[in-house]
């Protein structure tokens, strides 16, 4: 993930201002097919913002599970609660979770890489039965909800718990993401990012994921000047935030298993 320095401020949005309440996510509509002519998977989709159309390509030459753009089975539902239950996927961040059937599924560990066209702001992972598999970076994230946990409805597949566990490794901060059970939820790294790379870690089949943003890196900084990621002087250099993937096979993990 590269981090990008201060971004002009060219707009007033004052819809995107920062705040207490949940602001609204803008999610990936995923289209097209596999354009990898050999065993590896690009896909490619757009975000509509209230000013702009972000294009957003995702690559993983290891392949993954399917890619579903159009129609088939809604994962993002409350699961098993039915619909008393609050979304998983929405929380005192997030006012809105994905509103298509649009997924990613992941069955082989390795490197995968989103690039967005232009910079966006806060971008937030909706992921799905991140069960068996989990994710490491080096740079902090908030974990905003997680099914079945303060009184979030369970994910499509079950409950689980996600978290965050911190550890140093040769010298170097790492931040990982672990679960039990079914872990399904959202998480949001706070900044102004024009690429996100990050490596699986087991071959589990399968778990998924789409991505969305609070809106450009313009957007969102022309409304927010005084944001810490608008802040030229506390925003690092660009660098490359390669999400270096943690085994963890000390977890026990009883699952279903998916087909």
């Amino acid at each position: 993930m590269r981090r990008l320095k201060h971004i002009p401020l060219a707009l007033s949005l004052a819809l995107l201002a920062g705040g207490a309440s949940a602001a609204p996510i803008y999610w990936t509509d995923w289209t097209g097919t596999d354009q990898d002519p050999g065993n590896g998977f690009i896909g490619s989709g757009t975000i509509t913002t209230p000013t702009s159309t972000v294009a957003v390509t995702y690559t993983n030459p290891q392949g993954i599970a399917f890619y579903q753009t159009s129609g088939g089975q809604y994962y993002y539902s409350n699961g098993t609660d039915g619909p008393n239950g609050t979304s998983p996927y929405t929380s005192t961040q997030v006012d809105n979770r994905p509103p298509t059937t649009d997924i990613i599924a992941l069955r082989y560990r390795g490197s995968q890489t989103l690039t967005f066209s232009q910079a966006i702001a806060n971008p937030v992972f909706a992921y799905v039965s991140l069960n068996g598999n989990g994710y490491a970076f080096d740079q902090d994230f908030d974990i905003l909800s997680v099914g079945g946990v303060d009184g979030n409805a369970c994910g499509y597949w079950g409950c689980g718990t996600s978290y965050k566990q911190i550890v140093t490794v040769n010298g170097v901060t790492e931040y990982q993401l672990l679960g039990t059970g079914e872990p399904h939820g959202t998480l949001r790294f706070t900044g102004t990012f024009d690429t996100v790379s990050w490596r699986s870690l087991s071959d589990e089949n399968w778990n998924g994921f789409t991505v969305g943003v609070q809106g450009t890196a313009v957007e969102f900084c022309t409304a927010n000047p005084n944001a810490p990621e608008c802040n030229p002087t506390s925003v690092p250099e660009p660098a490359s935030l390669i999400l270096l993937g943690i085994g963890f096979g000390s977890l026990v993990l009883g699952r279903r298993r998916k087909s």
